[in-house]
């Protein structure tokens, strides 16, 4: 793709600046509309915000919270806009997405009519697009669902549906999908400069690549900055003087052991001891736990407060049995994601924080979409091309399509197509049902990779961890077809093991390099580098420090 970029001396209508879930959004939704699309990404697709979310695809039971108590008219359409691409992304990525029951403990009686009356409000809200309807639970049927809670002065619960995915598989999954339908799409290339015509309007960019340190012009109509935590840094390099947008929050969460929650259903706490929401979700085989916002500085790679994760620990402790002892040492990794809130520069008030995203453009014609979250993507970049084809006057050949557009791997998914992968390749039943669910029809394309066990059964899928179901064919093909560049690619955006436990990566990561090594055509300088900086990446992930040296 880097040559593509180099080598395409022609215009391109539209340089999307920023590999994230919006980035990669928006060059989906140019690209189906015929338009000439370029994106570049100085790291790795998700390799910030998007891949450090919550993993939910939901409509905003907080929002709704606000909506009705407040009567505001504003947070209800942005519930109904948020259930409404809800329903599309679940549609267009089934293998990456599917729906989640979440539990609300109730421990007072009189709590039970409120969350009933608002579990319903949701649904309804969501008309002919909801998910599976909400529910009352007796106190029994409660702790039959989720035994692990405890059991003192509880009286039932509510269960509702959300939508749940696999982040960082879903933004692999749209860049591959903006690249299918004609766009470039380069990761580990920086912008170090914007190019301006002699209006001063900007009209491409130099980059560099990271990788090697070429460097490069690109010339396109229009540019548009989604680089979400980073937006002002690409805002004040188009003038210094415009004012900075984004008030970055982080948000931490933790990795527990799977015996902290159902396979299958998930847990909310509304009224924490300090206000905040926190989650409690099954997850690619483990529980994650995560709280909202707190108000942070904006770094590459931030690293999760202990007291973020001691304050973790000690609400799941309120509400788990006796059974479960909260450990620190069970905590197998923990991050923190910036979370860009962002000020309208057009509004009287600019300190006043928006509830959804803003688009702006510049003086200097640098198109800005901020703000927003996981689930809105997609109708977020459908506003920002429309925006974009008015600004920089395009001439796309289709309309917007990205409501019916699948992504890759999606075609033919079902969820059964794990079946045919044990029954066509060997596979075990836990390596198939993750392959199925993290690359859809794609996963058979890693079954024709030679990768035998050497044993009669599972006769394919050497395992890179031994009680994670990723195998070393995926390195392979993430080399070869999905833009993998480095092992924390690989480990942290490919395969989930760096988010799921962070030492099981840190073993895993010599197997790892060698595999790219022998993919990629490393030299042994090369695969040192590797071990160094996928080690200082674990960090990060919660690795305690003395192991990584």
């Amino acid at each position: 793709m880097i040559q593509r970029l180099c080598k395409d001396g022609e215009e391109y209508d539209l340089l999307i600046v920023g590999g994230g879930a919006t980035g990669t959004g928006t060059a989906v939704d140019a690209a189906t509309r015929g338009l000439k699309v370029a994106l570049v990404e100085r790291d790795d697709f998700a390799s910030g915000t998007s891949s450090r979310s919550t993993k939910l695809v939901h409509g905003g039971v907080r929002y709704l919270q606000k909506a009705i108590m407040e009567l505001d008219y504003e947070q209800y359409k942005l519930v109904v806009e948020a259930l409404h691409e809800r329903k599309i992304f679940l549609d267009i990525a089934p293998h990456l997405a599917g729906q989640l029951p979440i539990m609300l403990p109730v421990y007072k009686w009189w709590q039970i009519p409120y969350y009933w009356a608002g579990c319903k409000l949701y649904d309804i809200f969501a008309g002919r697009e909801a998910l599976e309807s909400s529910y009352v639970l007796t106190r029994s049927k409660a702790l039959e669902a989720f035994p692990m809670l405890k059991k003192d002065e509880l009286v039932g619960a509510l269960v509702y549906y959300d939508g749940h995915h696999n982040d960082a598989r879903m933004n692999v999954a749209l860049s591959l999908t903006a690249a299918y339908h004609g766009a470039t799409v380069v990761n580990h290339c920086e912008v170090i400069d914007l190019l301006k015509d002699e209006k001063g309007n900007i009209n491409g960019a130099i980059l560099r690549d990271n990788l090697t340190g070429e460097e490069m012009k690109v010339k396109a109509k229009g540019v548009i900055n989604a680089t979400g935590p980073f937006t002002d840094g690409l805002r004040k390099m188009d003038d210094n003087k415009n004012p900075e947008i984004v008030a970055p929050s982080a948000g931490v969460h933790i990795i527990l052991p799977n015996y902290y929650s159902p396979r299958n259903m998930g847990l909310l706490d509304p009224a924490t001891s300090d206000g905040r929401v926190i989650f409690f979700l099954p997850w690619e085989g483990s529980t994650i736990a995560g709280t909202t916002d707190s108000p942070t500085e904006v770094t590459p790679n931030p690293m999760p407060k202990e007291d973020e994760v001691q304050w973790i620990l000690d609400e799941v402790s309120h509400y788990l049995n006796q059974d479960v002892k909260v450990r620190r040492s069970d905590v197998l990794a923990a991050w923190s994601g910036i979370r860009p809130l962002v000020r309208d520069p057009h509004a009287k008030n600019t300190e006043s924080l928006v509830r959804n995203h803003v688009i702006h453009v510049s003086e200097n014609k640098l198109l800005t979409i901020a703000g927003g979250k996981w689930t809105t993507y997609r109708a977020m970049a459908q506003e920002t091309v429309d925006r974009a084809i008015s600004e920089f006057n395009l001439k796309p050949t289709n309309p917007c399509c990205t409501e019916k557009t699948l992504l890759v791997g999606a075609e033919g998914f079902t969820s059964t197509t794990f079946i045919r992968l044990i029954q066509e390749f060997g596979m075990d039943t836990e390596v198939a049902v993750h392959l199925a669910n993290s690359y859809g029809n794609r996963a058979f394309v890693i079954g024709e990779i030679g990768d035998p066990t050497g044993m009669s059964w599972p006769t394919f899928g050497k395992r890179i961890s031994p009680n994670y179901p990723y195998v070393e064919a995926e390195v392979r093909y993430a080399c070869r077809q999905e833009y993998a560049c480095t092992a924390v690619d690989v480990l942290a955006r490919r395969t989930r093991l760096a988010f799921l436990n962070a030492e099981a990566a840190l073993q895993a990561l010599p197997r790892v390099v060698d595999i790219m090594a022998e993919e990629l055509k490393w030299d042994e300088a090369r695969k040192q580098q590797e071990l160094k900086n996928g080690a200082a990446f674990l960090v990060t992930m919660g690795l305690a420090e003395s192991k990584a040296v």
